[in-house]
């Protein structure tokens, strides 16, 4: 009988750990964190508990009027909008607003059960958009930087005449 409990604890144990990695994945677990729920932790998070200078210090590379700045974008002009997917950073879902919500005089045309949509100018069957859901992966499958510079002119300029090729 002591067998029987002894291993129903066990194995309520296991289960208990097996469900809280599905609820709380990781080592950042709030559920566990004690001190989470004090505000002096909330405070910053990069404050040592020991009060030592931080290791880490936030620092952004680009200025407040950098991250302010208002681009205009002409929608009929030979303004492009290239959508750079960096992986595991929610791409894809603002890669599916870009195409499904955005406000422009002519937006993306979506069909239901196709993954790409047809981006065109207004009254011009050229696209404004540059990203996976509109011209697919003409760059590769996760592109970066360096590709997509080199690739995203050849592509775009290719579907067009010579003479009426912008400079870029």
């Amino acid at each position: 009988r002591s067998h029987k409990v002894l291993l129903a604890l066990v194995m309520l144990f296991l289960f208990a750990v097996i469900v809280l990695q599905y609820v709380c994945p990781g080592t950042e677990c709030q559920l566990l964190r004690l001190r989470a729920l004090s505000p002096a932790a909330a405070a910053d998070p990069y404050r040592a508990e020991d009060e030592t200078p931080a290791r880490f210090v936030p620092r952004f590379n680009f200025s407040a009027g950098d991250l302010l700045r208002r681009v205009d974008f002409n929608i009929k002009g030979d303004d492009l909008i290239v959508f750079l997917h960096i992986q595991k950073t929610g791409g894809t879902t603002f890669g599916r607003h870009l195409v499904r919500n955005i406000q422009l005089e002519q937006p993306c045309e979506c069909r239901a059960g196709q993954k790409k949509c047809t981006c065109h100018r207004p009254g011009k069957r050229e696209t404004w958009l540059f990203s996976r859901f509109s011209t697919g992966w003409s760059c590769g499958l996760h592109a970066d930087w360096t590709e997509l510079t080199n690739c995203v002119p050849s592509v775009v300029d290719s579907k067009k005449e010579v003479r009426l090729r912008p400079s870029r």
